[in-house]
């Protein structure tokens, strides 16, 4: 029995017996969404491309996963905006309707870049960034200048932000992703951003010396 939201994107599910163990779903959605949000060629972000990436790094047979990508992009991540079609490429074989169609290959939408910042394992996190305030509202904005410096000096704590905001989301407790207002999360009673905001207020009315020993503490426990 797994513990799943009530939304189809699955990136946070967790079975219940294996605490903190993403479900299979969970983790191909993350997986596609990571290749998608890299720097991979156009065949690599075909339905066959994305589906025998993932597979190279978990060692199995391709074809044995495609179904489920399948599934992830046609029911889930493009109905919902997450991922796109970004052009097709021309075919040299098969039925001649697809040869003259070609084969899509897709990326992420601004929407599928904010979630992308929630994955822990993707990688390129400050180009994601960048591109994701690129298009920002002027209300977005607003949140951009502190999440950028904030991403310079505490990255684990800034993209955990993003992490409990598309999570709240997958667990239906935000409706929107978009327009981006981590204001939503005021109504969220989440104790690990109410200790650290605790830890920041009283770490600003230390004096310097507290500070050094503070941090002196904090390295010796973490």
């Amino acid at each position: 029995m797994k513990i799943k939201s009530t939304t189809k994107l699955s990136i946070f599910d967790t079975f219940k017996t294996k605490e903190g163990s993403l479900t299979g779903e969970a983790q191909r959605q993350r997986s596609i969404i990571r290749i998608l949000s890299s720097k991979a060629n156009p065949a690599e972000r075909t339905r066959t491309g994305i589906s025998q990436k993932i597979a190279k790094g978990q060692g199995i047979v391709w074809k044995n996963i495609y179904s489920g990508i399948f599934r992830d992009l046609d029911e889930i991540l493009l109905p919902m905006e997450i991922a796109e079609e970004d052009g097709r490429l021309p075919l040299k074989r098969g039925p001649k309707a697809l040869q003259e169609k070609g084969i899509p290959f897709y990326h992420l939408t601004r929407k599928g870049v904010l979630i992308a910042l929630s994955i822990k394992e993707i990688q390129n996190k400050e180009k994601l960034l960048e591109d994701f305030f690129a298009e920002a509202s002027p209300k977005e904005k607003e949140f951009e200048k502190i999440l950028v410096n904030l991403s310079k000096t505490s990255p684990n704590f800034t993209y955990s932000i993003f992490q409990k905001y598309v999570k709240a989301f997958c667990d239906d407790k935000i409706q929107d992703l978009l327009p981006f207002d981590l204001s939503k999360l005021q109504s969220l009673s989440d104790e690990s951003l109410v200790i650290q905001k605790e830890i920041l207020h009283a770490f600003l009315k230390l004096s310097k010396q507290e500070r050094e020993e503070a941090i002196r503490f904090l390295n010796e426990i973490t």
